[in-house]
Formats: structure tokens, C-alpha cells, sequence
């Protein structure tokens, strides 16, 4: 669900510093990685390896975890699909103004509906954003699960829990996949790394 400016008082300002501004500052371009994927897929630790290799050459950038967004910016919100929806909506807004920043964004949230994912890189833009699929199994999942997330869905006692009773719809065209049952984290980052070439 979008919400759009509810007010025709309201007009957009413009800032005297460029977006090339920016991007001459910080030397680099701008760039949304999205990582979806299921609960304890790797997302969180691909994102946060990545952020550390970046910051490390030199390049600013900032991970959006989906956990963490919940306790701030969406902490109002549930897990309905609406509130998904919203949620999403929201994080992607907040990529677009720190690409507008001139910020590399690393995104690490499940996102498991495809419309919500279009609807981010609609906001994001189609030349900012990469969709990464962490393609990491249910079985492997279910057996990490770090947080005992799956045994309580299993148990009924989380609603809506994406791959047990909630769907996850897998990206039809991803930019990439990784699978962290197969692929280390090492390995993993030097793929991310290789999305600012594409």
C-alpha cells in the first residue's frame, strides 16, 4: 500500500547542492542493495560483511536491517500485509533520500511479496536498485533459526511467519543469487562487490 501526499499545500523544496555534488564528494555512485530472503538466511550477515568491506575501501554506506527498523522507524507496525507492504514502503523511502545522499545502501529485510519489492524499486529507482535473492533453503533455515522463530510458528505461536504461514515469493529476475549454505561470506561479498560494475 502507497500512501501519497494527502495535502495539495505542501511543495517539494530544492537543494542548492546536486545530486553530482554528492556523488563527487564521496567518489562514488550511489547504489540500493536489496537482500531478500527468508528468517536466518544470511541477509543480516551479508549485509553487515559488506558494509565492513566498503567502509574499509574508503565508500559510505549504511545498512537498513529489517530488525532494526522494526524497533524504530516501523515499530507501529505488525505483520499483516498491509503493515508488510508499509513497512517496505518506508525503508525504501528512506534509501532513496540516503542515495539522494550520496550513500551506499545495503538492505537486509525479507521482503517476501514481489508487488512490495517492485513498489521499492519504483521509489528507489530502477538505475539505483539491486535485487539480491539470499536463496538459503528452508530446511537450512529452519535448522539455524538463531532466534527460535520457526519452532514457535511451528507451534502456532507466531502468525503470519514467512515460509510457514506466510508465503515467500522468489524474485523472478534477481540481480543476484547467493546461497549461504554453499557460499562463504567471503565469497559472497566479492558477488555483492561485483553489483557496482553491472
Amino acid at each position: 500500500m502507497i500512501f501519497h501526499n494527502k495535502s495539495n499545500q505542501i511543495l517539494g523544496q530544492v537543494s542548492r547542492v546536486s545530486f553530482f555534488d554528492r556523488e563527487r564528494l564521496f567518489a562514488q555512485t550511489p547504489l540500493t542493495i536489496w537482500l531478500t530472503g527468508l528468517s536466518a538466511s544470511g541477509k543480516s550477515t551479508l549485509a553487515y560483511a559488506l558494509e565492513q568491506d566498503l567502509i574499509r575501501s574508503g565508500r559510505a554506506c549504511y545498512v537498513l536491517d529489517g530488525d532494526n527498523i522494526r524497533h524504530g522507524l516501523s515499530s507501529n507496525l505488525g505483520f499483516s500485509e498491509a503493515d508488510r507492504a508499509e513497512n517496505i514502503r518506508r525503508i525504501a523511502e528512506v534509501g532513496r533520500l540516503f542515495n539522494d545522499a550520496g550513500l551506499i545502501v545495503i538492505v537486509a529485510i525479507i521482503s517476501p511479496a514481489k508487488i512490495d519489492r517492485e513498489t521499492a524499486r519504483s521509489i528507489i529507482g530502477d538505475g539505483f536498485f539491486r535485487e539480491v535473492h539470499v536463496s538459503t533453503s528452508l530446511d537450512v533455515c529452519e535448522g539455524r533459526d538463531p532466534k527460535g522463530l520457526y519452532v514457535k510458528a511451528r507451534r502456532g505461536e507466531v502468525a503470519n511467519f514467512t515460509g510457514i504461514s506466510a508465503p515467500y515469493e522468489m524474485p523472478r529476475n534477481p540481480d543476484l543469487i547467493i546461497d549461504t549454505a554453499t557460499v562463504s561470506i567471503d565469497d559472497a561479498t566479492v558477488l555483492l562487490k561485483s553489483l557496482f560494475h553491472s
